[in-house]
């Protein structure tokens, strides 16, 4: 019983450690993430969708979108990434994450998908749900990797769990279950009681960072729900899935129209210490047909609105900058003009919450990097709301 509480201690302490390195480089890498997915989303809409070097660009953007899955997926397993928990329907979220994995599987390996119209409504982060589907594919894909074979994803609602699913003090359902299951190697028995461990992994170097069960167990628990595992060697692996089906008559998240992007003409100031950062701005919420103006010191930023505070319709700041930070700018400018909107941006949540900004008088938050539908969408939604409470 000692070495297992010491071994619980000695665990708690890495985890702790991974996440204040995590926390500390989110905000720096994210910076770089942003101007990467801002410039390459900008490419792939103007390439030739026929041609390779639109295909060569989607690989770059899905590259570096997985580069912020990664932070992400270690920020939630150390408690430091913020949950954004809403009633949704997961067969919407588990399609488009499936066309993301269909893109990526070889031809060597079939895909049968069962996913019910209706599976009911849960409580969950849209971005969990994400992270859940793909972890569990891409453990699929490279058991599968070299012999190839089938991988069958099935979404349905249950009123009940099976009655071998391990857990305590179950409600009764009910129940959305999603079941991932391939026909790969298998997972040997000793193997089989350290699959959810973090940092445990029997693939090779390149395959995994031994994250990915861990941080679906974690969500998984998070919910209330639970997971059951069956696998034979040489025959396949099955996880099944449940999660805690509820009522509710709150609007339900569906998919966002893929139509052009919202456009206005408004004045905008941009400020962010990062150059590519504001290069990237005035050239994206130009072709918007926003008037933009971008500052690299937020000093020189405040300087410019106190000359001129009428000359901006929206501020859009970074939060960590030399010398005055993006909430303490914002603070100056709103004593000069209440009624001046500010969206703010930031690498890392644990530097300043949403709801601290917003209790702050901001109008706005994003966490970056940011993909330039949410930005153009967030723009366009602060503005028109300035615009209602003016009148």
């Amino acid at each position: 019983e000692h070495i297992k509480l010491l071994a619980q201690l000695q665990q708690a302490q890495k985890m702790e450690a991974i996440g204040t390195l995590a926390g500390g480089i989110a905000h720096d890498f994210n910076n770089i993430l942003f101007p990467i997915v801002g410039y390459t989303e900008m490419l792939i809409d103007e390439a030739d969708k026929e041609s390779v070097i639109h295909d060569r660009l989607n690989v770059i953007l899905n590259s570096a979108m997985r580069a912020r899955g990664l932070v992400q997926q270690i920020l939630a397993f150390s408690r430091q990434q913020e949950q954004k928990l809403k009633p949704l329907k997961a067969e919407i979220i588990v399609k488009e994450a499936l066309k993301l994995m269909r893109a990526s599987l070889p031809s060597t390996i079939e895909i049968n998908l069962d996913i019910a119209d209706d599976c009911g409504v849960v409580v969950a982060d849209p971005t969990n749900i994400h992270q859940i589907i793909m972890n569990l594919c891409t453990n699929a894909y490279h058991a599968m990797e070299k012999t190839g074979g089938r991988l069958g994803v099935t979404l349905s609602r249950v009123e009940s769990m099976p009655e071998d699913v391990v857990g305590t003090d179950r409600d009764v359902g009910p129940y959305l279950c999603l079941k991932v299951e391939d026909t790969g190697h298998g997972i040997e028995k000793e193997v089989m009681d350290r699959i959810f461990d973090p940092y445990y992994t029997t693939k090779e170097k390149g395959k995994g960072t031994g994250l990915g069960l861990a941080v679906v167990h974690g969500i998984v628990h998070s919910y209330g729900g639970e997971i059951r595992v069956q696998s034979e060697i040489g025959v396949g692996t099955v996880f099944q899935l449940f999660l805690p089906s509820v009522k509710t008559e709150t609007p339900i998240l569906e998919t966002e129209s893929i139509s052009g992007l919202p456009k206005g003409n408004e004045k905008i100031l941009v400020v962010d210490d990062e150059e590519n950062i504001t290069k990237l701005a005035k050239e994206m919420l130009g072709k918007l047909g926003y008037e933009v103006t971008t500052y690299t010191s937020s000093s020189k930023a405040l300087l410019a609105f106190r000359r001129n505070p009428e000359a901006f319709d929206l501020v859009i700041t970074d939060m960590t900058m030399p010398h005055m930070t993006g909430d303490e700018m914002a603070l100056e400018m709103m004593k000069v003009r209440p009624d001046i909107p500010v969206i703010l941006c930031t690498g890392h949540s644990e530097i300043i919450k949403e709801e601290e900004a917003l209790t702050l008088g901001l109008r706005g938050f994003l966490l970056k990097p940011i993909q330039g539908r949410i930005f153009a969408e967030k723009i366009r939604e602060v503005l028109d709301e300035q615009f209602l409470s003016s009148k």
